[in-house]
Parts: structure tokens; C-alpha cells; sequence
């Protein structure tokens, strides 16, 4: 059975109240806030039995308020970047605001990681409301959304529901930044990881995918069996890993990735109905943040899976949809489970 307890983060500047909900079984502790749906902690048991927070945030609200890269954050009204912060729909053009080089990412200047949710306390975890209004952030149509996060023995699932007055993109995940020896922990080159994917998108200079579908074989993107992530990015001649990796198209429930890190015996399995997942390995932290505890998160520091529909999918017709139309139901979910090894 899993505890659900409720008090009160902080209060933002127009003196609205921030909740917290933590949510707890035996084996692990997960606190969210009802600003951005934010989880500023995830705590797991080692090999030795000891919790350790294992995702990056900030120990107090005033962290979540100033400029931050999306810690635990729900992000939408579209994840990721869409191209030029363009797109059209049912014959009308949209500009969304540009925040990310020439593209629009995460929402927006505004997203959904930046507003007051209404919580409600449910069984095993808690439940957040948000009606986005149409033409917020430049996106068509008044949407509700419905985040649920439950927490079962040693699974947390976190499922997203969205109805929509006009047809809109939709792209919703959660932005948390993984490290499973512990936040604070200097990187994640100790890490090894696999990921589900026959192939994934190359992307441009400005990380909009090109439209190819390339076949992750032969490649350094081939993760389908487990490598170490270090030295995996030392072979990609990259920044690291910023890059979607294409799932099973099913709408079911599919494996997606598995994390091991073996000092701490810490196992991290993520399972989805998403068509994609965004494998971020951080690097674009550079220190210059102070998180929980005075850590310092430098870059590769963390990494996030990121279930989600494809990049720019609205302008990529050959892509997995990604609009909803009035009348019908988005409804995803995402399963993030904890073990050891």
C-alpha cells in the first residue's frame, strides 16, 4: 500500500499556494508539486538497502521559479521542438514563440512546466488539472489535461489525458534528470543503458530531425542491447545523446529502456505507449546551477527518457500523428520501475 501525504511547498509571487504530495511505498519515495507537476524527488533502496534521491531539482520553490532546464517538469502543450515555431492546421497558419534557437521547444515561453495545477489527492498518488487556453502560447483550442501519478510497490506510472476544443498538437512527457548513483553524483559515464529502437531520427544543426527514419544497425546509435554510456559517447564524436529513438508504433504498453548502474546495483526499466522516446544525456548543464543540497550539475551529469511522440511530427507527415482532434481522447502513459541487481 502506498502512503500519500500532503503539505505545502511554498507560494508563488501572486501568493498562490504551491502543494507537495509524497507519495511512498517499501521501496521507494517520490515527491511532485502542483507547480508544473514538477517531481523534485525520487528516492530508491541500493544493493545495501539505502534511499538516495536519484533525479536533479531544487530544494526550495524559489529554484523551480528562475530559469531551469525543465527539472521533473511535465512539459508541453508539445514537448520538444517544433521547427521555426510553425506549423498549420485545418488550413490555418500558427507562430508559436521561438526559445530555442530558431525553434519553439517544451511549450514555449510559458509551458506547462511554468503554471498552477490543481491537485487532487487519489489512491496511490495524486491527480493534476490544467485547462490550457486556446491560443496559449500560440496553439489552437482550449485543452483540459489530466496528469495522474501513481506509485505501486515499485513502479511509478504517470498517465496523461487531454480532450481539445479545436485540432491541436499534442506532446506530453516528463522531464526528469536521472542519475542512479545519487543527484550530485559527478556523471553518468558509469551508466549503462539499452534502448527498444530498430531506428532513430538524425537531426539537423538546430535538432530538428531531417524527416529520415535511419536504421539504428551499424551505427552508434544501436542501443538495443546494453552499452556503456561513457563510452558510448566518447564513440558517437557528439555533444552526447540528444536524439529520438523510434519505439514499437503499437498503441499497447512496450518495453522502451533499461538502465543499470552497477556500483549502487540500481536498475531503472521504462515502459511506455508512446512512439518514441527522447534520450537526453544532459549536455547542455554546465555547472552554473546549484541543486538540492548545494550539488553542482555539471554537464552529462544526468540523463532523461523522455516517452514522447516524434519531433516536429506536425510538420513530418510520414511521422506517428500527433494531433488531436475535438471530440477525441489523448491518453498516454508511461511506467518508470525501480529495482536493484
Amino acid at each position: 500500500m502506498t502512503s500519500v501525504k500532503q503539505d505545502v511547498f511554498g507560494n508563488l509571487p501572486d501568493g498562490k499556494t504551491v502543494e507537495r504530495f509524497l507519495l511512498e511505498s517499501n521501496f521507494v519515495r517520490v515527491k511532485i508539486i502542483s507547480f508544473g507537476c514538477i517531481i523534485t524527488q525520487l528516492e530508491t533502496k541500493d544493493k545495501h538497502g539505502n534511499f538516495t534521491d536519484i533525479v536533479l531539482g531544487f530544494d526550495s520553490l524559489e529554484g523551480y521559479l528562475n530559469k531551469h532546464p525543465y527539472f521533473g517538469a511535465v512539459v508541453g502543450r508539445v514537448a520538444n521542438r517544433i521547427a521555426n515555431g510553425k506549423f498549420s492546421v485545418d488550413g490555418h497558419d500558427y507562430q508559436l514563440p521561438i526559445n530555442n534557437g530558431p525553434n519553439s521547444i517544451h511549450g514555449g515561453i510559458k509551458g506547462f512546466d511554468k503554471v498552477l495545477w490543481k491537485p487532487k489527492e487519489i489512491e496511490n498518488g495524486v491527480e493534476l488539472s490544467y485547462t490550457s487556453a486556446d491560443r496559449e502560447e500560440g496553439y489552437p483550442g482550449e485543452l483540459e489535461v489530466l496528469v495522474t501519478y501513481t506509485l505501486v510497490g515499485k513502479e511509478l506510472a504517470i498517465n496523461y489525458k487531454a480532450g481539445t476544443s479545436k485540432t491541436t498538437p499534442i506532446n506530453l512527457t516528463n522531464h526528469s534528470y536521472f542519475n542512479l548513483a545519487g543527484q550530485g553524483y559527478k556523471n553518468i559515464h558509469d551508466h549503462e543503458i539499452s534502448i527498444d529502437a530498430d531506428h532513430y531520427l538524425p537531426v539537423d544543426d538546430t535538432m530538428i530531425p531531417t524527416g529520415e527514419v535511419v536504421p539504428v544497425q551499424g551505427t552508434y546509435f544501436d542501443l538495443r542491447k546494453s552499452v556503456n554510456i561513457g563510452s558510448q559517447i566518447a564513440k558517437l564524436k557528439l555533444n552526447g545523446f540528444d536524439h529520438n529513438f523510434c519505439l514499437s508504433k503499437s498503441d499497447a504498453q512496450h518495453c522502451c529502456s533499461r538502465v543499470y548502474h552497477e556500483p549502487s546495483g540500481r536498475v531503472l526499466t521504462v515502459r511506455t505507449t508512446q512512439p518514441g522516446v527522447q534520450f537526453y544525456t544532459a549536455n547542455f548543464l554546465d555547472g552554473s546551477l546549484k541543486g538540492k543540497g548545494g550539488a553542482i550539475y555539471p554537464k552529462q551529469s544526468a540523463f532523461c527518457l523522455e516517452t514522447q511522440a516524434w519531433p516536429d511530427a506536425v510538420n513530418k507527415p510520414q511521422f506517428p500523428n500527433a494531433l488531436l482532434h475535438p471530440g477525441e481522447e489523448y491518453d498516454q502513459t508511461t511506467w518508470f520501475s525501480f529495482s536493484i541487481q
